[in-house]
């Protein structure tokens, strides 16, 4: 068995300096590479020939010039090493995680939730380096523009492999300024007398939905301003704008905080967002990768399948 280990590794170690050569074009450019004499270099070329039977090289003063079986073999010595990194590389990652990982999150939870996170997860995985892009456009991860990819609601049909990170629900939210000023509503239907802000998503018609005595219904809601994501409804809704319908978790800290409070509650149907990272998955999923999505799975649980505080 020792024997088989050292035959395998002194192959691996002639592909070594055959490539080695051609890249360097002469044995004494190879040998200044690998560490090695020009000498010893031109005995393990010599070694590799008296093995396969075949010249690989044609040598003259001026110039090595490989042999069209000279050219195979280096094309299949480059594939071989190539394997030999990858190989090791993924091993290595496995010991301890390494390399850039791209994230991409929706602006508003990616801010509120995923990057105070990050600050713990470079802590524990120095040697990771972390790229985040915050974003409401959907990125394609099978295309590899990102390793992972934070996503909400129904996920596409794909190859990719998807991995529950918690849910959210909505809460319906509104200042205590501006209900001193304009009344609480008690029931769904009051909304028709109150400036309701709403997300500008295209839709035929802007509706909240509710449920009362067990059934579900939707009411149409109107207001003077529209905005793309939660935080911002939620940030003006706080100062006094209006009433919003948002994501719970990006309005929790200001609920918490009095500077927004949460109406309507008998009336919440209990929708839910399921919030999935998705990730290119198999064997050679990156450990850098699958660290991060068990790290992103314990932190946020908690936190986001409590429906009245996500």
């Amino acid at each position: 068995m020792e024997a088989k280990m050292a035959a395998g590794a002194d192959r691996a170690r002639a592909l070594e300096v055959f490539a080695a050569v051609m890249g360097e074009g002469s044995f004494s450019g190879a040998g200044r590479a690998l560490g090695l004499t020009p000498s010893a270099v031109a005995r393990a070329v010599d070694r590799i020939e008296a093995r396969l039977g075949v010249r690989l090289l044609l040598r003259s003063t001026r110039a090595l010039t490989p042999t069209a079986e000279g050219v195979a073999y280096l094309q299949t010595a480059r594939r071989i090493l190539a394997d030999l990194d990858d190989a090791e590389q993924q091993i290595a990652d496995q010991g301890a995680p390494r390399g850039r990982l791209r994230i991409s999150a929706a602006l508003s939870h990616g801010r509120l939730c995923i990057v105070p996170l990050l600050g713990d997860f470079a802590q524990a995985y120095p040697q990771i380096l972390i790229d985040i892009a915050l974003s409401d456009a959907l990125i394609d991860v099978a295309a590899g523009q990102a390793d992972v990819a934070i996503r909400f609601g129904p996920l596409a049909d794909s190859a990719l492999t998807a991995r529950k990170l918690g849910e959210t629900g909505r809460r319906i939210v509104a200042s205590p300024d501006y209900l001193a000023r304009h009344g609480t509503p008690i029931v769904p239907e009051q909304l028709h007398e109150h400036n309701c802000l709403n997300f500008n998503f295209r839709r035929v018609e802007p509706v909240w939905p509710f449920r009362r005595d067990g059934r579900d219904f939707a009411l149409s809601v109107k207001g003077n301003i529209e905005a793309n994501n939660g935080e911002t409804l939620g940030q003006l809704a706080a100062a006094g704008v209006g009433i919003a319908r948002v994501g719970a978790f990006s309005v929790v800290e200001d609920i918490a905080a009095g500077r927004l409070v949460a109406l309507l509650e008998p009336y919440n149907p209990g929708d839910v967002e399921m919030i999935h990272a998705v990730f290119v998955g198999g064997s050679n999923l990156p450990a850098r990768v699958r660290v991060f999505v068990d790290f992103l799975a314990a932190r946020l649980a908690p936190v986001t399948q409590s429906r009245g505080a996500s």
